[in-house]
Order: C-alpha cells, then structure tokens, then sequence
C-alpha cells in the first residue's frame, strides 16, 4: 500500500501573495493614504525599538527622498536584554541597521522576514573581540513566540510580507535599538559590550531621518 504524503505543499511568495493581495491592501490603503500614498511605497524601512515593543513602518515616495510614517506594530514577544546579540542561543535580539534579506513563506511561524544579521558590522566586531559563533537566523515574523527574532503576530506580518514582497531587493532597511533615542536619547549601559556607543551613536544619526 503506497504511503500518503501528508506534508503540507510549499507555497511560493507570488502565490501568498495573490493569495492575501485584495485583504492585506484593505487593511493597508487607509494607513498609506493618511501617510501621502495612493500605492505601494518605492522603499520602506522597519524601525524596531526592544524597550518600547514595537516596530514602525516607513515608506518613501516616488516623488520625493522623504521618509514618511505608516504604520506601527506591536512585539507579540520578546526574549533577551537590553544590548547588541553577541552569539548563537543568547537569546539576543540584535541592534544596528540591517536590510530584509529574503522573504519566507513556509515559516514554522506563519511567513517570515529574514534579517541579514550579522551585517559586516556585527562581523568585524565578533572578529575584534575573538567571537566566532554570532547566531543567525533573526527573522521578523508571525505567531507569539521568540528566541531573539521579533515576533508581530500573524495579521501583521501578512501586511509586513506584502509590502516587502512589492519591492526589489535592496529596498527595505530594519533599524533595530534599544529604545527610541528620538524619544529617549540617553545611551543604556551594556557592561559587556565596549563599543556599544559605536552602535548607538549611528542609530541615533539614522533615527533621525524617521519622524512621525
């Protein structure tokens, strides 16, 4: 008797999303058009803030180089402190400024962004302090659970997804940091790290083309 394959077919990211196309962009237009835009942004850039819980969105139009807020969302979870990830299993969510470096659409936890942790930064630094395993795998995705990845919940990451999925790669940016140094510009103290300061001064200059 043949054995039935009983696992689930892969889904492509064209086919989620024709799949969730006409319902994401309901929930999507009104936040677009409050920020200015009639259609999907030419860029976008995820700004996500450890102590605050939440990540922002913003979008940049065609017609001009300025960043415009979208929309937030709040972290469904979170694991780690306060301070750069360090090595696999420390449970760190990283921070600095990264890009979405593919899109998954079979996540073990709905659909995912994967964030090209660790950047050339990250990596000249393990290097300067002699550390060799630095983790990887830090996604943006659905569900309530995390071990260093920012978790939003499944309805949020189907809006995340399909705003990532209309634009070439090279097109989004994910800033993580501590806290939103617009808000709160005082530097936390990471007693582990010395060039923590190194990281926070270029989120703070980075932060600063991000007004809502």
């Amino acid at each position: 008797m043949p054995v039935v394959n009983k696992l689930k077919p892969k889904l492509t990211v064209k086919q989620v999303h024709d799949n969730l196309s006409e319902v994401v962009w309901k929930r999507l237009s009104p936040s677009l058009q409050k920020a200015g835009m009639r259609n999907w942004p030419r860029e976008l850039c995820y700004v996500a803030f450890k102590e605050e819980r939440v990540l922002e969105v913003y979008g940049r139009l065609k017609e001009t180089d300025l960043w415009t807020f979208v929309k937030s969302y709040s972290f469904t979870a979170s694991s780690g402190a306060i301070g750069p990830k360090l090595k696999e299993g420390d449970r760190q969510i990283p921070e600095g400024i990264y890009e979405v470096e593919y899109l998954n659409p079979n996540s073990s936890f709905y659909l995912s962004m994967k964030i090209n942790y660790p950047n050339a930064f990250d990596r000249a630094k393990g290097e300067a302090d002699g550390r060799t395993d630095l983790g990887s795998d830090i996604f943006i995705h659905g569900k309530a659970v995390t071990v260093g990845c920012i978790p939003v919940g499944d309805k949020a990451i189907e809006e995340l997804f399909l705003l990532t999925a209309q634009l070439p790669s090279k097109s989004h940016r994910v800033i993580i940091a501590p806290h939103d140094f617009r808000q709160k510009p005082e530097y936390p103290e990471v007693p582990d790290v010395a060039w923590s300061d190194e990281v926070y001064d270029k989120l703070t200059e980075e932060l600063k083309l991000y007004a809502k």
